[in-house]
């Protein structure tokens, strides 16, 4: 991107001229592009020699997996050594998987890799795509191993499959408030054992079963407000209502039944990371189900990232920088794993709601000046450094304590102290030791 910026005529200078040699270093004299669709694969094989000079071969595949494999075949008579792709949807896999045995793979953002505006087929990107990689100008993208490409699939599933509960246990809400059945102004749980019991006596019994009679289904902390539950329960539910409120509680139970399924294979899938789960689990906010996602997201090799600021921009918690003629303008993050920056933001919230932490003292100092989305976000990062080094390091997290940025800038809260009790009509006096 940087190089079309700069020189306006670079796709006319990659044609294949001397002057590429005098411009550009080649850093990859055999290599390909592949430019990926759903049904089709295009690849370009691009091979330079010392004088800057070079040809190409363009083919075109099926995505079948014979076809992938005669491209691979390919590959090799060309004796191509690096091959780069779009990391387009879930397409690009297959390919990735036939070809990263044998091949350097570089799986880049399509953002970041676009071809010249008005110039775009096929086999004109995969192309462009061979050029820059035998310039290196293109970046790869983190691909963790397989075993955690694996457990990343896993602990995915395991958050839609969690997102969908929320969603059925809303629609049993939606119907009992439709019948006009306050169960759940009662009852803190309605999905607890008492509630459970109370919604299938409705639905087995619609007609038959009083409000009385329901009340008395409830067990435990509940049977103390059977009065207030006959009220609640006092409503109209019909055939139709009852249909309908058995399918979402068949399809809640037919979820929950998966989810701890899952939740087996995922315990089995992290045992070889049992340690980096359990430092993780220190940290204030993070419990283990959530540890198994940062470390399905980020794997446990941290030299891919270098340094714990990358770890944060690639997870989108970075935030950005937008700046011209001396002045600032927007500062938000910019996109990145979507998945690893809603966990770290629920473990956010989570820890601010511990007692005398570090993570939650910074959250409500960040939540007063900036607000709550902010301090989430600089809470997120905080946990996002700390994984970095805990999984480096193999050490478990140090609690700073909620004192912490009191002790870190001890004048300035003085002076903030000073200001407010001056404000409330109080004369404060320095004693200066």
């Amino acid at each position: 991107m940087l190089f079309r910026a700069a020189m306006p005529g670079a796709e006319y200078i990659l044609k294949g001229d001397i002057q590429l040699a005098r411009i550009l270093n080649i850093l990859n004299k055999s290599c390909c592009g592949i430019d990926v669709h759903k049904k089709t694969v295009v690849a370009c094989v691009l091979k330079a020699d010392e004088f800057g000079e070079y040809t190409h071969k363009i083919k075109t595949f099926s995505t079948m997996t014979c076809e992938l494999e005669k491209l691979h075949a390919w590959l090799k008579e060309q004796n191509c050594e690096k091959v780069a792709m779009e990391s387009t949807g879930v397409y690009w896999i297959p390919v990735f998987n036939i070809l990263e045995q044998d091949f350097d793979i570089v799986l880049s953002n399509a953002r970041q890799i676009k071809n010249v505006p008005g110039r775009k087929t096929d086999p004109s990107d995969s192309r462009w795509i061979a050029k820059l990689l035998a310039l290196g100008l293109v970046n790869g993208s983190f691909i963790p191993p397989k075993d955690i490409r694996e457990l990343r699939e896993m602990t995915r599933y395991r958050s839609k499959l969690v997102s969908m509960r929320t969603s059925e246990k809303d629609r049993a809400h939606n119907i009992l408030e439709t019948c006009n059945i306050k169960l759940g102004c009662v009852a803190t749980d309605i999905f607890g054992v008492s509630g459970m019991r109370i919604m299938k006596a409705l639905i087995y019994n619609t007609e038959e079963a009083s409000p009385e009679e329901l009340a008395q289904l409830a067990k435990g902390r509940l049977r103390k407000k059977i009065p207030e539950l006959v009220k609640a329960l006092t409503g109209n539910m019909d055939a139709h209502h009852a249909s309908m409120l058995e399918m979402i509680l068949d399809h809640l139970a037919y979820i929950n039944e998966k989810i701890e399924e899952l939740d087996r294979r995922i315990e089995e899938k992290c045992k070889p990371y049992q340690q980096e789960i359990e430092l993780l689990d220190t940290i204030p906010g993070v419990d283990k189900i959530s540890a198994q996602a940062i470390v399905a997201e980020i794997g446990v090799d941290m030299s891919v990232f270098e340094t714990p600021e990358r770890l944060a921009s690639w997870a989108g918690l970075s935030p950005g920088n937008n700046e011209s003629a001396g002045k600032k303008k927007s500062t938000r993050t910019r996109s990145g794993n979507q998945y690893i920056k809603t966990v770290t933001c629920q473990c956010a919230h989570a820890a601010a709601h511990t007692k005398d932490t570090y993570l939650s003292a910074k959250f409500y100092s960040i939540k007063a000046r900036r607000g709550a989305k902010k301090a989430a976000i600089a809470t997120a990062r905080h946990i996002m450094v700390a994984a970095f080094h805990i999984i480096q390091n193999k050490e478990s997290y140090k609690e700073l304590g909620g004192d912490y940025l009191l002790k870190l800038r001890p004048k300035n809260i003085a002076h903030s102290m000073k200001k407010r009790l001056e404000s409330l009509g109080y004369t404060v006096i320095e004693n200066v030791i």
